[in-house]
């Protein structure tokens, strides 16, 4: 479900240079500013992931290793 949000004591020479980065797009600045939100959502989300995955023991293989797995793989 979307929600509304407001942004109040926005500078406006912010919110000029925010809309004319939208018009270059050929974008609203509402559709804009919901994508500049959206990728910092998922920017947030992928170094979650990221420090998630930081913390498991990596394989040791070079990756001329990967590359025999993956051939034998593909070779059955």
């Amino acid at each position: 479900m979307a929600v509304a949000i407001q942004i109040k004591d926005v500078p406006e020479e912010v919110r000029d240079a925010l809309a004319a980065r939208a018009e270059a797009r050929g974008q609203s600045t509402q559709t804009y500013l919901r994508s500049l939100l959206e990728r910092e959502y998922q920017a947030g989300r992928n170094r979650q992931l990221l420090e998630a995955l930081a913390g498991h023991r990596s394989l040791a293989m070079t990756a001329e290793e990967v590359a025999t797995v993956i051939r034998a793989d593909r070779d059955g």
